[in-house]
Formats: structure tokens, C-alpha cells, sequence
């Protein structure tokens, strides 16, 4: 198996990491924002694969 490394990705799909990785956060907090005052299934959904992807965006697991 061969192991991850992000450096061997084409650059416009290293650009699109790093474009979702500035914006994952604020949306995060959006809609946990969003979430407390207005809970719905679909909002607490989305919230999780947000929070989801950002840890894997932070961490390089993707």
C-alpha cells in the first residue's frame, strides 16, 4: 500500500484543499451558530460533516 503524501496531488487540487481548508472553519461556526437556535435534523447532519472535514483537512488526512 502505498502511503499519502499531499505533495505528489496536481496543483489546482492542492489549491482546492487549501481554498476549503480557509473556509471549512467559518462555515463550521455558522452553522453551529445556526444549529443552536434553530435545530434541525438536517442541521446537526451538517454540522458533523463539517466538523468531519475539518478535522480532516487540519490533520492531512485527506
Amino acid at each position: 500500500m502505498r502511503r499519502y503524501n499531499p505533495y505528489t496531488l496536481p496543483p489546482w487540487l492542492r489549491k482546492c484543499r487549501a481554498v476549503a481548508r480557509q473556509f471549512v472553519i467559518p462555515f463550521c461556526i455558522f452553522q453551529g451558530i445556526r444549529t443552536l437556535f434553530l435545530p434541525t435534523t438536517f442541521d446537526v447532519l451538517l454540522l458533523a460533516v463539517l466538523i468531519a472535514l475539518a478535522c480532516a483537512l487540519i490533520f492531512e488526512w485527506i
